[in-house]
């Protein structure tokens, strides 16, 4: 299983995932011309991927979703209140949010997270005997996250602002109390809880997402997640990266190997 943060913040967002011979695309938030630039990036043809995974229907999540389909062939998966609102894609699969789906071998679980969208979603992918998680989008970790979480190899978690930050910048003070809201994003302190109370010797990457230009920087979250890793040291002796998003270009591919761990890649 491999992976790669193509694009992820306030812009567009955008995760190519290889699992078990399928290759698919977890949203797209940036133009097909875009996405057609970043998989090739990373050494990925459009042309073989099998299906593009939608968590809900915002912009930066969806932008080119239906370009893709239809310039391509690929199916769209996503529930049925999502998928109401992407005009026209190839080949439409719809799930129903909390029940398992598969993509050939690959087996994915759509759970429900608290968003102000329709109907959102964050996704446990399970192949060649690894789980990798993408959530992202939330407004508030619930017990369901916690649960479907826990036991993941490789996680893209959101770590979207920092509180001062947010409180300081220039957002009007409607968009302030939308991100801060229990429907809005994860907080940086709020993503270091989640990591600390779930850390594990076989979570090997850490990605922290959807992180907002202006109420956070990586080197904010990546101060944060570390202080909160350190609680956890004894139980974070199997990680290998720790890295943020952005939306300017995509992360290398990172290799979900448990046999072959790679060299560490930490506050890069």
């Amino acid at each position: 299983m491999r992976f790669s943060v193509l694009s992820s913040g306030s812009k567009a967002n955008c995760t190519f995932v290889e699992a078990a011979g399928v290759r698919f695309l977890v949203d797209c938030g940036l133009s097909g011309k875009q996405a057609e630039a970043r998989m090739a990036e990373v050494g990925v043809d459009p042309r073989t991927l099998q299906a593009i995974l939608v968590t809900h229907e915002h912009a930066d999540h969806i932008h080119g979703v239906a370009t893709l389909s239809r310039r391509y062939g690929i199916p769209v998966y996503a529930n049925a209140a999502t998928m109401e609102r992407i005009a026209k894609p190839r080949g439409r699969e719809i799930f129903k949010t909390g029940s398992d789906f598969c993509v050939g071998p690959v087996e994915i679980t759509p759970f429900s997270i608290v968003h102000d969208a329709s109907d959102p979603v964050g996704f446990s992918i399970r192949g060649e005997g690894l789980k990798l998680v993408l959530v992202t989008d939330l407004g508030r970790v619930t017990t369901l996250v916690q649960e479907h979480v826990r036991g993941a190899n490789a996680i893209l978690l959101e770590s979207n602002h920092d509180q001062e930050m947010l409180q300081s910048c220039s957002y009007t003070w409607e968009l302030k109390q939308r991100i801060a809201s229990t429907h809005g994003h994860l907080c940086n302190e709020a993503a270091g809880q989640l990591l600390e109370e779930i850390m594990h010797p076989e979570l090997f990457h850490i990605v922290l997402g959807h992180l907002s230009e202006n109420s956070n920087t990586p080197q904010l979250a990546l101060q944060t997640t570390n202080r909160y890793l350190q609680r956890c040291a004894d139980r974070a002796t199997g990680l290998q990266t720790l890295l943020c998003g952005n939306v300017y270009e995509s992360l290398p591919c990172l290799e979900l190997d448990a046999r072959a761990p790679q060299k560490a890649v930490i506050n890069a």
